[in-house]
């Protein structure tokens, strides 16, 4: 498989804890659905459990249509679940963009369609000179927003969608994910961001969703799954 002609995106966040895991497992799911061998990639993480274990990364393993080493879907873990740019330093590691491009480069060889998930939103630290910013920039990647939608969503996903242009990336959906329930005015501010985000929406996700269900409620365009939308 040619992996200049495989299909990636880079999905990213309007903040941390708006469900990037969880938009990312029901795409892996809605793209399996189709017939189409998808990986989930999450080269960052940060927090494990008593088997040193990031669930994270085991939702994306879950998730995937494809098996691949969990050396090349999580590149680099760290067990505190801090700033990756701190948990690096205390640990004496250096998180190498070219490394993570190298084994998103495998990940390509063996999959339709690999989803590589960041870490928080669009501009989180890396390392004392680099931030996810760069990483995307150096992978070349399209980006699908995730919208955690609650009060202030609208200009955090508007900064995001300057950010992602700034770097002369291209924004190419985006998922409105209802992480607050009581969230006032939802549909009011649904409509504003339909208005302002220069992406395709791709799926609204109500809240207390299973990502079975929230991939019955993905539409991914034509693109998507025909693989025009090459990077």
């Amino acid at each position: 498989m040619n992996t200049s002609t495989t299909p990636a995106w880079f999905v990213t966040g309007t903040d941390t804890e708006v469900g990037k895991t969880f938009v990312t497992c029901a795409l892996l799911l809605a793209l399996r659905e189709q017939g189409i061998k998808a990986i989930g990639m999450k080269p960052i993480s940060a927090g494990t459990d008593a088997d040193g274990k990031n669930d994270d990364v085991e939702q994306l393993l879950a998730a995937a249509g494809v098996d691949a080493p969990r050396e090349l879907v999580n590149p680099y873990l760290f067990q505190p679940a801090i700033a990756p740019h701190i948990a690096a330093a205390e640990s004496g590691r250096r998180i190498d963009i070219e490394n993570i491009v190298a084994a998103c480069a495998s990940l390509r060889s063996m999959a339709d369609v690999v989803l590589v998930e960041g870490v928080g939103g669009f501009c989180v630290p890396l390392g004392p000179h680099c931030d996810t910013a760069d990483l995307v920039e150096k992978l070349g990647l399209p980006v699908i927003l995730v919208v955690g939608m609650r009060l202030g969503c609208i200009n955090h996903a508007l900064l995001s969608q300057q950010a992602i242009a700034a770097r002369g990336l291209k924004l190419a959906g985006w998922v409105a994910n209802r992480i607050d329930p009581e969230m006032s005015r939802f549909e009011e501010n649904l409509v504003a961001l339909k208005e302002r985000l220069a992406a395709p929406l791709l799926g609204v996700i109500p809240a207390k969703c299973t990502p079975e269900k929230a991939a019955k409620l993905i539409r991914l365009p034509d693109q998507f799954i025909s693989g025009i939308l090459i990077p």
